[in-house]
């Protein structure tokens, strides 16, 4: 974990639907902050990418939950950095895959992975003095003590052009169904059982349908930077 350089100390969580931005901006306030950085959803994606090279069905919970226990997933936690690793092989690249972003709700959504993978979460923050955590359920179910909780959104449409611009799809059609998808997920995470993707309710919504990435990461950073007390800060 990396030492703090900032006044900050303290944990960050940053929740959102798929889609808003969430890593890149949680990459930038870690920088900004000194902070060490964990993503969560890399985490499930590397699961994802478990159950699939072992052959499993992601509906079949039980046999989705003994594959990821015995996976060894490896999440690393340099802002700077993506470390993603699988039984010691190297997936930072395949876990952004469509067939991953396919399964991985279901995947995500079985609650013996939940279990494991938010106990490994605590784990690797549990000695930081600085940490922003991105995902899905930091802020309501892993860290509900954090110092700062934001819930980062955006428009459909928008985060719809945001992942073409990422993946550079330019036909309509493909942007639209990009949309369709992200509807989906976001309807499939917030109705699950386990840790659904709600904000938490002392979280700080912000919407960045109409906002650069530079504008909601200082936004981010002055939040935190404001949610310390003067005589707590180094």
């Amino acid at each position: 974990m990396s030492t703090p350089q900032s006044p900050f100390r303290g944990s960050v969580t940053l929740d959102g639907p798929s889609g808003t931005g969430k890593s890149s901006v949680a990459r930038g306030v870690a920088a900004r902050l000194g902070a060490a950085y964990l993503d969560t959803g890399a985490m499930y994606r590397a699961a994802t990418v478990a159950v699939l090279d072992a052959g499993v069905d992601p509906a079949d919970a039980e046999a989705v939950a003994r594959t990821v226990a015995e996976a060894g997933i490896v999440v690393g936690t340099e802002a700077g950095t993506e470390r993603v690793e699988v039984g010691g092989a190297d997936v930072a690249a395949r876990i952004r895959g469509a067939e991953v972003t396919r399964a991985v709700s279901a995947v995500s959504a079985v609650p013996a992975v939940r279990r494991q993978l938010v106990a490994q979460q605590r784990a690797l923050v549990a000695g930081a003095e600085a940490v922003v955590v991105e995902g899905r359920d930091i802020g309501t179910v892993v860290l509900p003590d954090a110092t700062l909780k934001v819930y980062l959104t955006a428009a459909p449409e928008v985060r719809a052009q945001r992942r073409a611009g990422q993946l550079g799809v330019t036909d309509a059609a493909e942007i639209a169904a990009l949309a369709a998808d992200l509807r989906r997920r976001d309807e499939y995470d917030s109705s699950r059982a386990d840790s659904p993707l709600r904000p938490a309710e002392d979280a700080v919504v912000v919407d960045s349908s109409d906002l650069s990435q530079a504008q909601v990461v200082d936004r981010i950073v002055l939040l935190a930077e404001t949610a310390v007390p003067a005589g707590e800060r180094r």
